[in-house]
């Protein structure tokens, strides 16, 4: 953890990779991520932990399935949603994004189950700064 504040611009400033959150900080057990982001993510499920989004920049989509079907929320700049356990989903941003996540250190970003992960995704727990 850093004891000087971080300017999350410059922290996205700092790389270009798709789908490849960095993290920013800790809190407690969880990492703070930064990621950039543009078209679609895989379909995956976290079984064990909520997923945090807060889009910084553009606009998120996160298509969700459950035993109900399947419908997608809209995250403009600014918005917050959190997917529960469990639920399966697939962030996806046409024009491109910048997304904030919190998640307990560790998760992967394609979850514990997922559809094959083309080349563009980066399957990581995240990247140090």
């Amino acid at each position: 953890m850093r004891d000087e504040p971080i300017d999350l611009a410059t922290a996205l400033a700092g790389f270009d990779q798709l789908w490849s959150p960095r993290i920013v900080t800790t809190v407690n057990d969880y990492d703070v991520r930064v990621a950039k982001v543009a078209g679609e993510h895989v379909w995956h499920v976290h079984e064990h932990t909520d997923e945090f989004f807060l889009v910084l920049d553009g606009e998120l989509r996160i298509a969700l399935r459950d035993g109900t079907g399947e419908r997608e929320v809209v995250l403009p700049r600014g918005g917050v949603f959190v997917v529960p356990r469990g639920v399966e989903h697939r962030p996806s941003a046409p024009q491109g994004a910048s997304i904030l996540m919190f998640e307990p250190s560790g998760t992967s970003s394609v979850g514990d189950r997922h559809e094959a992960v083309p080349e563009h995704v980066d399957a990581t727990t995240g990247h140090a700064l």
